[in-house]
């Protein structure tokens, strides 16, 4: 596969240099890790999420360039809200609201566990509220506990957590 990939790859290079343009083509990389969007999507385990996430308008974002921190949800943790709930963020009417709560779990940069282990910090949520993380009995935001740390994507890292993240 990756004979195969490398010789498409060089192909197209030197088809690019032989008509005599300026640049090579943008070939997909299966070795290039996914971002974050994509990466939440192969794990199966929030689907509630990245539905959230396309409602809000937000997919392009998360697939920037980032580094982002994602503290994400579970679909489990989803289903822990009232009844109702979910399914009334996701109305286009609400969106604003939905991309408010959807950013108060995302952090600029690239915050990995090793980083807060032992410490407690104040972090600025994307959405500009505060997020007050601990880390000195496992790792918890705003009383949320990590339960999976250091899911590595392209743009950042993921933080799975066990609920969701109310501004």
């Amino acid at each position: 596969m990756f004979n195969q990939t490398r010789r498409i790859i060089l192909g197209a290079a030197a088809l690019a240099v032989l008509s005599g343009c300026a640049s090579v083509p943008d070939l997909p990389n299966p070795l290039k890790q996914p971002d974050i969007v994509d990466t939440a999507v192969a794990a199966g385990s929030f689907k509630t999420l990245v539905a959230a996430v396309q409602a809000a308008d937000l997919v392009d974002t998360l697939k920037g360039d980032g580094p982002f921190t994602v503290f994400a949800p579970t679909d489990e943790a989803f289903a822990k809200l009232p009844d109702g709930t979910v399914e009334s963020l996701l109305k286009p009417e609400n969106k604003e609201k939905l991309q408010a709560i959807l950013t108060y779990h995302v952090v600029a940069g690239k915050v990995m566990a090793a980083d807060i282990t032992g410490k407690t910090m104040d972090a600025a949520s994307v959405n500009g509220k505060t997020l007050s993380v601990d880390g000195t009995n496992g790792v918890t935001v705003n009383g949320a506990t990590v339960v999976s740390a250091d899911v590595s994507a392209s743009n950042g890292v993921i933080h799975v957590i066990d609920a969701v993240l109310l501004p």
